[in-house]
């Protein structure tokens, strides 16, 4: 669980939460030995929420790993809509495909694998929806790419911005996270909130979520 939000609350909101899927339930239930960096429930249903709001149709992810979170994603398109979600390893590629054909969404996703930061140059937008969660000292090299890859009123949705809280000074006294990441993640927030093409707020759910809507 996440320190950011309290225990009792997080386990209060999984409760609410109505939108999974027992493909869902068993990736997330498998994932509880293997510990693969997976969003939650509560994220994933936030992803599914704004991709609905936003009317998607063509949405990008960065950092597929098994095919969880995009799920919750490709769950929102309709008919036609495609989902293009990039990840560095070709076995969790693989695994991911099998469990988007579990879910009954293989026509709606397409796993390119390979390094993002060199796949994004070959990739045309716009899209509706970019969910970054991947390499974390590559967020801020990736950003203005991410930026116009979007269409106008198009969402930029990040993870992981708080790191625990180690990007806030002071928060903890025995910092876990790699030093490096920590100050790309910061350095990231940074230019996120002040980019002149993006209106920007975090959601300090579970471990941070900056979401942002681009300007005209």
């Amino acid at each position: 669980m996440g320190i950011i939000v309290p225990d009792a609350i997080e386990r209060y909101l999984t409760g609410l939460n109505q939108f999974g899927s027992s493909v869902l339930d068993e990736i997330a239930h498998g994932n509880e030995q293997r510990g693969l960096p997976l969003v939650d429930g509560e994220v994933g249903a936030l992803l599914r929420v704004l991709a609905t709001a936003a009317n998607a149709s063509r949405i990008l992810e960065i950092g597929t790993a098994i095919g969880y979170s995009g799920i919750w994603l490709a769950g929102a398109l309709p008919p036609g809509g495609m989902l293009i979600t990039m990840e560095m390893s070709e076995e969790r590629a693989r695994e991911a495909r099998e469990n988007f054909a579990r879910a009954g969404l293989a026509d709606r996703v397409s796993v390119i694998v390979g390094d993002a930061n060199l796949k994004l140059a070959k990739v045309s937008g716009p899209f509706d929806l970019i969910f970054q969660d991947g390499d974390k000292q590559l967020y801020s090299s990736m950003l203005d790419r991410l930026v116009a890859l979007l269409r106008p009123r198009g969402l930029l949705v990040t993870d992981n911005v708080l790191w625990d809280g180690e990007v806030a000074p002071g928060f903890t006294d025995a910092p876990k996270r790699p030093a490096a990441d920590t100050r790309a993640i910061a350095e990231y927030n940074e230019r996120v909130a002040s980019h002149p093409g993006l209106i920007t707020t975090t959601v300090p759910l579970r471990d941070g979520l900056p979401i942002s809507v681009k300007k005209l």
